[in-house]
């Protein structure tokens, strides 16, 4: 008969909580153990382990401690689950906490040299919406997900790791090494333990799932997990009340919640997947805007950007402009540098306001990949959102 596992959220930080980690590894021991079919009740922390509140302002947060972000639930054992099995997890409820916010912490997010920060909305949450006085005129419906949710790496995808990231960060890439410091779970068994060393940090995802930040992984929905060790090791945390495709400057809606999951084993169907995939419905249908504006981005660079509002300023820029071929990151740059200048010019926001509006409701989308040397990626805008 199936039951109810419940893990729930103590200590007023995640060092103090047994049932919380922010490194990757096999050898994090399971906090509690459930069958396929039960329901899973996670009680999570916000993303960076309760350094905001009501207080905080935007000096605080460029005081925050980066390596307390991603305080993990779990991890669950789910009997039965053995190497090539897939784990089948459905979001069955998200139940917000009463506080979220939305950061700009300098040095991150897809436009740190344009919009560098710091700056924090506050938001108000309930099962409908969330409103914020940082951001007047603003209301975001809730479509809550689980940012980061996954299972435990195995031994050899926690080496394999190490091996690629390594040689990334060695050749001048952003990459995220093993540190100990702040390194959980410490409280029972202290800075000596394996993780601590050689962990994988959880900012990036990978084979068995983790920091995707995909919005379509709503309630409703259900996510495909490789096995990678057995009993699965099943996590979540860093739950978002909404988000946009891309989550832009870093941060969605963060909050602290409740998530009830179940989960279904499907033995041997693991070693089809690679990465986590998604099943679902009409979930994707219910999020879509009735009304929206929408701005095209091609990989055009110019020499010295100037916002619209100031253009007067500058002599025509047509001659100054850079085109590179396919490269769908600088399209999407510039589909987001122009939805942020029409919402400054349209709806009266400041370009940080504008910047997180972008990533808690704009939508990134890839229109074409083949028209070369243009690409093409549109920046689509919800307008119900504001109030006039």
């Amino acid at each position: 008969m199936f039951k109810t596992v419940e893990i729930k959220r103590s200590g007023a930080t995640a060092a103090s909580d047994p049932a919380c980690f922010n490194r990757l590894h096999w050898d994090i021991p399971a906090i509690e153990r459930a069958a396929a079919g039960d329901y899973i009740v996670f009680e999570t922390r916000d993303a960076f382990d309760n350094q905001f509140d009501w207080t905080t302002s935007a000096e605080g947060v460029a005081e925050c401690d980066l390596n307390r972000v991603h305080p993990m639930t779990g991890p669950v054992h789910i009997e039965g689950a053995e190497r090539g099995d897939a784990l089948a997890v459905t979001v069955v409820d998200i139940d917000p906490g009463p506080y979220g916010y939305t950061v700009i912490v300098p040095g991150f997010g897809f436009l740190r040299d344009v919009i560098p920060g710091p700056f924090i909305a506050h938001w108000r949450l309930d099962r409908l919406a969330a409103i914020s006085e940082q951001i007047p005129g603003v209301r975001v419906p809730m479509c809550a997900f689980p940012g980061s949710i996954g299972v435990l790496p195995g031994k050899p995808e926690v080496a394999a790791a190490l091996e690629r990231e390594g040689a990334l960060a060695e050749a001048g890439g952003f990459a995220l090494m093993p540190d100990p410091q702040r390194a959980l779970p410490a409280a029972l068994f202290g800075p000596g333990a394996p993780w601590a060393a050689e962990g994988l940090r959880t900012v990036p995802p990978r084979e068995n799932g983790g920091n995707m930040d995909v919005k379509a992984m709503q309630v409703g929905t259900t996510i495909l997990f490789p096995v990678l060790h057995p009993g699965a090791g099943l996590w979540t945390g860093d739950i978002h009340f909404a988000q946009g495709d891309g989550e832009v400057c870093g941060s969605a809606v963060e909050m602290a919640a409740r998530v009830t999951i179940k989960c279904e084993l499907r033995k041997g169907a693991g070693k089809a997947i690679r990465f986590p995939q998604i099943e679902g419905g009409s979930q994707l249908k219910n999020t879509e805007p009735s009304r929206f504006h929408a701005v095209t981005g091609m990989p055009v660079k110019e020499a010295g950007y100037v916002p619209p509002h100031l253009a007067y300023l500058d002599s025509p820029k047509v001659a100054s402009l850079t085109n590179l071929s396919e490269d769908l990151t600088l399209a999407t740059r510039d589909a987001l540098i122009r939805i942020i200048d029409w919402m400054v010019v349209n709806k009266n926001l400041t370009r940080e306001q504008a910047y997180v509006v972008a990533a808690v409701a704009v939508d990134l989308r890839i229109g074409q990949i083949v028209d070369v040397p243009n690409v093409v990626v549109s920046a689509v805008l919800p307008l119900d959102i504001f109030k006039s």
